[in-house]
């Protein structure tokens, strides 16, 4: 499989010298031209599988569409682009900031990086041409359908050239985005690796605690594991904020983030989490997806999800790159039902912790 000089250079100097495993079988068929469907535990690197081979192709203006659910993924796809393409103009599309700098930037694009909402704006105000896209990636479909996204991305591809490469990335594959597949791909090539993290990197922990003992349990875990860098999962925006302020106040370098912070506070607190500054983010499922962050050490499920996917997506910010992690879930007995199917869903060996 070859790859252009400029980019293998660029690679090198980042320290990249051979394709994880989801590269080593995705790229090929991308590259070959074929429609495909990736589906890959999150932090396997699906990003270089798409990104490699469109960088390597685009030659025009407009010529790649990459839609993603949440503004931190735009952001951190449009890196991956701008770090590796040199000179390409690459266009981040997405709400919570000003649309005037996006309709500039849209006149001499080569490749587009949007979300749903503010890229079905541009659509229409007229703002934008598709005319061209010879490359459509939807990456986390599943996330995509969570959110309420599926109609949005049907309106999108509607606009779009038939004659083009579809590739779809995502880290489950339920009923909804398989339909999806079928109606706006052809003879897609569905490439796959383990859907979860392997057990020889990331141990897997639940320990019991009353309702109302579920803090102090988190504190003693906090205590005992001495994380390096912890993200504390929470089902709602009200109880990351209330995690985090107690946290605070008993001297710990902790933050909430959650999809009711303004962008540019969620860009702050992301980028203190990226170095260091932050020791515990208490985060809703908008982080789960949303964040690309090594060495994160410990993942604490505070509140149990209720879907088992959101499950596998939490752990999966975590034994990133080979580096080994830990996953705890604090469990209370209106939580036993949500993690029963997430047991049986996945075969998971989850662990009672003694604390």
């Amino acid at each position: 499989m070859e790859i252009d000089e400029k980019i293998l250079d660029l690679l090198k100097e980042d320290g990249i010298f051979a394709p994880t495993e989801i590269q080593r079988l995705a790229l090929p068929v991308i590259k070959d031209g074929k429609d495909a469907i990736v589906q890959s535990e999150t932090g396997s690197g699906k990003t270089l599988a798409f990104a490699i081979p469109i960088i390597e192709r685009v030659v025009g203006q407009m010529e790649a569409l990459i839609i993603t659910p949440t503004r931190e993924l735009a952001n951190q796809i449009e890196e991956v682009f701008k770090k590796y393409s040199r000179n390409m103009v690459i266009a981040n599309i997405h709400g919570g900031v000003a649309i005037q700098p996006q309709i500039k930037i849209l006149k001499k694009a080569n490749i587009v990086v949007a979300t749903p909402g503010r890229l079905l704006d541009h659509i229409r105000r007229n703002t934008i041409n598709l005319s061209n896209i010879k490359f459509l990636v939807i990456d986390e479909a599943d996330r995509m359908l969570d959110m309420g996204f599926i109609e949005d991305i049907e309106k999108v591809i509607s606009k779009l050239p038939r004659k083009r490469q579809t590739i779809m990335l995502s880290a489950t594959i339920p009923y909804e985005i398989k339909r999806l597949a079928k109606k706006f791909m052809k003879h897609a090539m569905h490439v796959e690796n383990g859907k979860i993290v392997s057990k020889n990197y990331l141990e897997q922990f639940y320990c019991e605690a009353m309702p109302k003992e579920k803090f102090s349990m988190l504190l003693n875990l906090i205590r005992k594991e001495k994380p390096e860098k912890a993200l504390i999962f929470t089902n709602t925006r009200i109880m990351a904020e209330t995690l985090a302020k107690k946290l605070i106040a008993l001297g710990y370098n902790a933050r909430a983030l959650h999809g009711g912070l303004t962008q540019s506070r969620r860009d702050k607190i992301t980028e203190g989490f990226r170095r260091g500054k932050l020791e515990l983010l208490c985060a809703t499922d908008v982080a789960s997806r949303g964040l690309d962050i090594k060495s994160i050490s410990h993942i604490f499920n505070y509140d149990v999800p209720n879907y088992p996917d959101d499950y596998i997506h939490r752990i999966g910010r975590t034994s990133r790159a080979g580096s080994k992690g830990k996953a705890i879930i604090i469990l209370c007995s209106i939580s036993h039902n949500a993690f029963r199917r997430i047991i049986k869903k996945y075969n998971l060996s989850i662990k009672r912790m003694a604390i």
